[in-house]
């Protein structure tokens, strides 16, 4: 009652517990974590890094048995400052937690690779902040293309992503004249093929996503290397409605085949073939039969681009810029976190 308030000293005698205890982000911590980290959690953060944010089931497809064991082993590398985690808003159901990298792992991988952990450019609050970010949505979804191509890998031996480039990095590269949603390579047995992604939630207008080609072709005018662009589209009315305007700005370029285009919809895609299936439909093809074709049968339909020899293409960093990490995962030890 206000005739008899309560002390003080009653009110800081007793803290409610933390939901999720976590240990401090200090050297000592990265000391204790030498030990615990496995190759494949090195890896984890490496990714996470790369490509801002992932959610449990993308990590899980991508290298975890089962989305339980991976949830298992993100809640103690949680718990370890490694990563941290979100779950944004769901309006019907709840959504899967997003994991993003924190102040431990930051520094893991900045003194691995030798530099100091403030030339990562990396801030705790801007990492965890993509769970307020207007692209939220695109950044998943673009991570979600190329865990589902890393999952079809895992259970196809012969089948590898070797090549995945973040947009960051895209733009610290092509930014001045291009900037794609992602850069990948992919490998099906001795068929290979690159390209540019861009990846369309259907929330600009079908011309806007045409008007993009111009630049890919001043990029493959300025660098001599022509680089199919995929794009990949939420339903087939999109997809048609968005070929229409793509062949529409194709014609008015002076080089159209130094920009080979195919799309293909999340409509096509079945439980028993992924997106390397046969659900890519190029346009202006040469001498190639119509007809939508599995991934690596698309460089059939453009003879005009060079093969890929199957590596990984190699960049110099830019000081205190880390190497992109292997797309494909190492192989699950026998230590903790299996």
């Amino acid at each position: 009652m206000i005739t008899n308030p309560t002390p003080q000293r009653a009110l800081r005698a007793h803290r409610p517990p933390r939901l999720s205890p976590r240990t401090a982000a200090t050297a000592e911590n990265l000391a204790r974590l030498a030990p615990r980290l496995t190759a494949r959690d090195r890896w984890l953060t490496r990714m996470l890094h790369e490509h801002k944010v992932l959610t449990s089931a993308q990590i899980a497809a991508m290298a975890w048995p089962s989305l339980r064991s991976a949830n298992a082993r993100l809640r103690e590398l949680f718990t370890w400052r490694v990563i941290d985690r979100f779950q944004p808003y769901a309006a019907i159901g709840t959504a899967p937690m997003h994991y993003v990298l924190d102040a431990a792992g930051a520094a893991i991988l900045a003194h691995e690779d030798g530099l100091d952990p403030r030339d990562l450019g990396y801030r705790h609050e801007r990492a965890i902040g993509i769970a307020h970010s207007l692209r939220l949505a695109h950044t998943v979804g673009t991570n979600e293309f190329f865990t589902t191509l890393i999952a079809d890998a895992r259970r196809a031996g012969n089948r590898r992503l070797t090549t995945w480039w973040s947009e960051a990095r895209c733009t610290r590269h092509f930014g001045d004249i291009v900037r794609p949603d992602a850069y990948a390579r992919w490998r099906e047995g001795s068929a290979g093929i690159e390209w540019f992604l861009e990846y369309d939630l259907a929330t600009e207008r079908p011309d806007r996503v045409a008007a993009k080609l111009p630049a890919y072709d001043k990029l493959a005018t300025t660098t001599g290397i022509i680089t199919p662009v995929l794009i990949w589209l939420p339903t087939v009315r999109r997809e048609a409605a968005v070929r229409r305007a793509v062949s529409a700005t194709l014609a008015e370029l002076d080089h159209p085949a130094q920009v080979p285009v195919a799309t293909a919809s999340a409509d096509h895609l079945t439980v028993d073939d992924g997106l390397a299936g046969a659900h890519w439909l190029p346009l202006r093809t040469y001498g190639a039969a119509p007809g939508r074709v599995r991934l690596v049968q698309l460089p059939a339909a453009w003879p005009q681009i060079a093969p890929i020899d199957g590596t990984a293409t190699a960049v110099e960093p830019d000081h205190g810029e880390l190497l992109p990490p292997p797309p494909m995962p190492p192989s699950a030890s026998l230590r903790a976190g299996n």
